[in-house]
């Protein structure tokens, strides 16, 4: 597996001495949507670096729920805190989009980031990453409304699909947001009547992305700004 086969922002980042020391432990994953990683409390085995798909990081309701507080990517990592010893859950995790993804044992990886302070910066921008994410989610969730939440939620998942497609139904959209069915199913009917989605058998196409990011609220390109402003410093030797 050579580095430039990874399409992982993080893992890509690493000098290439450093990455051919992780390598022989990297282990391909595929996972499947909706499969659950990791539980609140469960303990953190593996970090998972993906290259396609996303995972959602959820945190539970009272009614047994789930609202998302951030999502992974190909720009981010699952579970690297456990490479300063941080070894349980304090979410769910659960795969959003059909994953393509390496991982790593945790005790490989504390093992890494205790020799190598690119590995270190790596586990900790990552970290970031996700805060910032919560960070947004949080004030998004408290300050706008549905609509421009299903919007900047469509494109921040379209921003890392492979295709203007996106599986998923509106009863799992409903609870990712933390709102009634019905008013994800009122607003996606709509928006389906004007052109800009297609919905069908658990499928919404993104027909017109343009009008729905000036019907989204700014957290959309605030995510994007963060992530980039954190990825950009460069890793260290």
């Amino acid at each position: 597996m050579a580095s430039n086969e990874i399409k992982n922002k993080l893992l890509s980042a690493l000098p290439r001495n450093v990455f051919d020391a992780l390598r022989p432990d990297l282990v391909h994953v595929e996972l499947e949507i909706r499969t659950q990683i990791y539980a609140p409390e469960d303990e953190v085995q593996w970090v998972y670096f993906p290259s396609s798909g996303m995972i959602s990081m959820l945190q539970s309701t009272a009614d047994s729920r789930g609202i998302e507080l951030a999502t992974v990517g190909r720009e981010s990592a699952l579970g690297t805190m456990a490479g300063f010893g941080l070894n349980r859950a304090l979410t769910a995790s659960v795969v959003q989009m059909s994953l393509t993804a390496v991982k790593i044992s945790a005790p490989n990886f504390r093992k890494y980031v205790s020799q190598y302070a690119s590995v270190q910066e790596m586990a900790l921008k990552s970290n970031e990453v996700i805060l910032a994410q919560t960070q947004i989610t949080a004030a998004c969730n408290a300050l706008h409304n549905v609509e421009q939440r299903f919007c900047r939620w469509l494109l921040q998942t379209w921003d890392r699909s492979e295709s203007d497609t996106i599986t998923l139904t509106q009863e799992f959209l409903s609870e990712m947001l933390g709102v009634r069915r019905t008013s994800v199913t009122e607003i996606a009917s709509r928006m389906q009547a004007e052109g800009l989605i297609r919905y069908r058998r658990g499928q919404i196409e993104l027909l017109d992305p343009v009008e729905l990011e000036q019907r989204s609220c700014d957290c959309f390109h605030a995510v994007r700004h963060a992530e980039r402003t954190i990825m950009g410093i460069k890793l260290g030797k």
